[in-house]
């Protein structure tokens, strides 16, 4: 009899592990379905940053590649500043004159500010006239 109760109190034993190994079987499958959920996300977010990161780098490029075409641009600048310099100064006047003319200086504007003689600046006016006239 006693033999009897204690494979009673053993299967009663084993229902109640098989009943807990079911359990920690269905909260495992929880879990590894809450975790094929969050890898999901994970992997969206991924690629989300994976694709602004090749919009960013893309952007970086281009405007590497537009900054280099302005240092070449902008290298020969000082060299063309210096050789402007160095003219003579009378040409400069007369380009500045042409210039004042076109946006509608006056004949005394032109004396004055470009330091032309009242004939030089006649004429100036009178050829930036004729030309306006054919265009």
């Amino acid at each position: 009899m006693l033999l009897e109760i204690a494979v009673a109190v053993l299967g009663l034993f084993c229902v109640l592990l098989a009943g807990a190994c079911y359990q920690l079987s269905l909260k495992l499958r929880q879990q590894a379905e809450l975790q094929k959920e969050r890898d999901a996300l994970r992997d969206q977010r991924l690629k989300e940053v994976s694709r602004r990161l090749d919009a960013y780098l893309t952007g970086s490029i281009r405007m590497g590649e537009e900054l280099h075409e302005l240092r070449r641009v902008v290298a020969p600048l000082p060299d063309k500043l210096n050789q402007m310099e160095q003219r003579d100064p009378s040409s400069l006047s007369f380009t500045q004159a042409a210039r004042l003319a076109g946006m509608g200086a006056s004949v005394d504007d032109l004396t004055h500010s470009c330091g032309l003689s009242q004939a030089e600046a006649e004429l100036v006016s009178r050829l930036h006239m004729a030309q306006k006239q054919r265009s």
